[in-house]
C-alpha cells in the first residue's frame, strides 16, 4: 500500500476546519488562541503543510479538542 501524503494532508486539513466551524471559528480566531497567524491555519487546512505533531497538539488544545479526534478521519 502506498501512503498517498497529500490526500491525507487534505483529509486532515478539511477534518481540522469542520472542528473549527464546528467552534464558530474564523482562522484568525484559531490562529489567534494557538499563536499562529491565520495564513498558517489557511495552508493546514488547505493541506498544504505537514504540520507536526506538537503544531496538531496546539491546533487541537485551541479547538478544545484532544488530538485523537483529528486522527478519525
Amino acid at each position: 500500500m502506498v501512503l498517498d501524503k497529500e490526500q491525507h494532508l487534505k483529509e486532515l486539513g478539511k477534518r481540522i476546519k469542520e472542528l473549527r466551524l464546528e467552534q464558530k471559528l474564523t482562522q484568525a480566531e484559531l490562529g489567534a488562541l494557538v499563536n499562529k497567524d491565520q495564513q498558517s491555519i489557511q495552508r493546514l487546512e488547505a493541506g498544504r503543510i505537514n504540520p507536526s505533531y506538537l503544531y496538531l497538539c496546539e491546533i487541537m488544545a485551541g479547538l478544545g479538542r484532544s488530538i485523537n479526534q483529528v486522527a478519525n478521519i
